[in-house]
């Protein structure tokens, strides 16, 4: 089967309602599909917004549990997911896929890839994330026609491209669990990075990648870490602060080559001095700092 792992935490009623219809409106991807919603201590608790929907053509079980972040509620669905998963795929609760998603992934992962990822809407957006970054050059890839119009083998170094510019969004993952089923988040980066890691962490155990360059999710408007991280706001300084841990974790956890460890240097050179220039512009205002950096 197909396991649909949800971190659930929202505010509004609503919202995850609208993810789970996304999932309720797939087109046949010739495998029966599990939903695991992990409540991560939402103040909306997620068994109102499951019953509000009714029968659904899909298992569905929800998990409660202290609030430990997206990264924390995703390993808690990894481990829950039951015997027999062969695919995991990600979406956020306040994200919806469109409806050719998972027969996609499903497609590209039966002709032998491990993860699959696709374009997507960020909110507010009509223009997908890939024209947007400008960091994808399709002839570099390699359209698999006989998988689906659209989607390609990636070629080259996804880990360099993960490093110098990710491309891969988190709702539009779709992975090979059964390949990898002992990998799960690294929690302590739950405001910059934990999902790099682990995209890096997969591709880095030669996984071969396959892409859409369809748009497949549509990104919503819900309580996401980013939310009120401003500058001068304690979110964009512990942003600041978990983004040079994850660049320092990338130097060390990985082989990387000298240009790669060069980019990495230039990197934290910078957050280092964003993250003064934060500090100064605090001190300046007489900010308190309600977080202890380490």
């Amino acid at each position: 089967m197909i396991t649909v792992v949800i971190p659930y935490y929202q505010k509004k009623t609503g919202i995850l309602a609208r993810a789970l219809a996304s999932i309720k409106l797939q087109e046949p991807c010739g495998m029966p599909v599990h939903v695991v919603v992990v409540d991560d201590a939402s103040p909306v608790p997620a068994k109102g917004e499951v019953d509000s929907l009714g029968n659904l053509p899909f298992s569905i079980e929800v998990i409660c549990q202290e609030n430990s972040g997206p990264g924390g509620a995703r390993n808690t669905g990894l481990d829950h997911a039951p015997k027999g998963t062969r695919y995991i795929a990600f979406l956020d609760s306040d994200d919806e896929w469109d409806s050719s998603h998972l027969q996609r992934a499903v497609a590209a992962l039966k002709a032998g890839y491990s993860l699959y990822f696709s374009n997507h809407y960020h909110l507010g957006q009509s223009i997908g994330a890939f024209e947007r970054a400008g960091r994808l050059d399709l002839a570099k890839h390699v359209e698999l026609v006989d998988v689906g119009t659209g989607i390609y083998a990636y070629q080259g170094d996804m880990l360099d491209q993960i490093i110098r510019g990710n491309i891969i969004g988190t709702s539009t993952v779709v992975y090979d669990f059964q390949r990898c089923p002992e990998k799960r988040f690294r929690i302590e980066f739950a405001n910059a990075g934990e999902d790099y890691l682990f995209w890096m962490e997969l591709v880095s155990n030669g996984v071969k990648t396959a892409f859409s360059v369809q748009c497949e999710a549509r990104y919503g408007h819900g309580v996401n870490i980013y939310s009120g991280s401003g500058w001068g706001t304690e979110q964009h300084l512990l942003r600041i602060h978990n983004e040079l841990k994850y660049r320092k974790t990338t130097a060390n956890l990985f082989s990387l080559t000298s240009d790669q460890q060069a980019h990495l240097k230039r990197c934290i050179e910078e957050l280092r001095a964003s993250f003064a220039r934060d500090l100064l512009h605090r001190l300046a205002h007489r900010k308190g700092l309600a977080v202890r950096y380490t």
